[in-house]
């Protein structure tokens, strides 16, 4: 009987391993969007992560394994050159015969300006849905405020020199919006269906399984939502900043606005007369907490921080310290509100 057992185990394994062969190979850009593909294919497949957790998304050296992951990918999913822009010329070269899906500019996607001053001023008045419409004329709302005169005056006259200055420094140019938008759950959601929609373009077999995956995704993002918001409830009107201006997306979600950043990005240093800014602001408004991040320079939210009573904590839009695969997204967001809430 065994014998018979035998050739029927064996066709049983190769037809098997024949149905993992043809399950698309898939390059995905950071942890976070990893994740989102990594629960679509739950069951099915692996895809392969490209930027290593730790390292700023943009700015980065392919390792050889990475670059072949890219070479044999079916399907590339990345959120935009605007955070990876080195990227672009990778897949363009290595991946040419690749489906690629930009998530950024997938229907449905919530998009919101760049937000380039040091300090956030209209964000009590503002809703959700409203950030774009906010980001377009905030310094001439701004301006109506008596209370803000003064900072008006610097703002016109000082804020394009600051601009300027960031600019020149980081020299990277980046587009109309900001792409962190994986910090948004809503786009998580969104995003979960377009994955499961191209793999399925890709892999018709699979299909149901790529749908069902991200459908259950979706659901364990509104149980997120619902904790977050639970979570971040006895603290919501206290006031923090930020090191780089990556979390807008996770303010609107959560409608828990930030008081500023320190730096425009975390490709750039801050200029002194930033920095300057944002200490008068903890100064002058009594700002709870100042929010520094695992992979960037320390000492500068000492500088902040130096004379000041405000707390300090950390926050990972990547998750950096978290390993890769499906659970890392939901405990990336877990994580952002549990240590605002600590620094708090």
């Amino acid at each position: 009987m065994s014998r018979m057992l035998l050739p029927l185990s064996l066709t049983t394994a190769l037809m098997g391993g024949a149905a993992f062969a043809d399950v698309p190979r898939v390059a995905v850009d950071i942890a976070p969007v990893h994740s989102l593909v990594a629960r679509v294919m739950d069951g099915v497949g692996t895809p392969d992560l490209i930027v290593q957790s730790g390292a700023s998304p943009h700015e980065y050296s392919l390792r050889p394994s990475e670059a072949t992951a890219l070479q044999e990918a079916d399907l590339v999913f990345w959120v935009s050159p605007d955070l990876t822009p080195w990227l672009e010329d990778a897949i363009g070269t290595l991946a040419s015969s690749a489906s690629v899906t930009e998530l950024l500019e997938a229907d449905g996607t919530i998009e919101l300006e760049f937000r380039e001053g040091a300090l956030f001023e209209a964000h009590e008045e503002q809703g959700e849905g409203e950030h774009e419409e906010h980001a377009e004329g905030k310094h001439e709302e701004h301006s109506e405020g008596e209370e803000h005169a003064d900072h008006e005056e610097h703002a016109e006259g000082e804020h394009e020199e600051h601009a300027e200055e960031e600019a020149g420094h980081e020299g990277h140019d980046h587009g109309e919006h900001d792409p962190h938008a994986w910090l948004s759950p809503q786009n998580a959601a969104t995003w979960l269906n377009v994955i499961a929609g191209q793999l399925s373009a890709t892999d018709p077999d699979n299909a149901g399984a790529y749908f069902a995956n991200a459908a259950a995704g979706r659901a364990e993002i509104d149980t997120l939502t619902a904790e977050v918001n639970a979570m971040l409830e006895p603290v919501r009107g206290a006031q923090f900043i930020v090191f780089h201006d990556a979390y807008q997306y996770f303010e609107s979600a959560f409608d828990f606005p930030a008081s500023g950043a320190i730096s425009i990005s975390d490709a750039s240093d801050p200029s002194p007369a930033r920095i300057s800014e944002i200490r008068a602001r903890i100064a002058d408004e009594g700002i709870d907490c100042v929010l520094a991040e695992p992979q960037f320079n320390a000492g500068l939210v000492a500088t902040v921080l130096d004379g000041t009573e405000a707390g300090t904590g950390i926050l990972d839009p990547l998750g950096s310290d978290l390993e890769p695969g499906p659970a890392l997204y939901p405990q990336l967001i877990r994580n952002l509100a549990t240590n605002l809430v600590q620094c708090l």
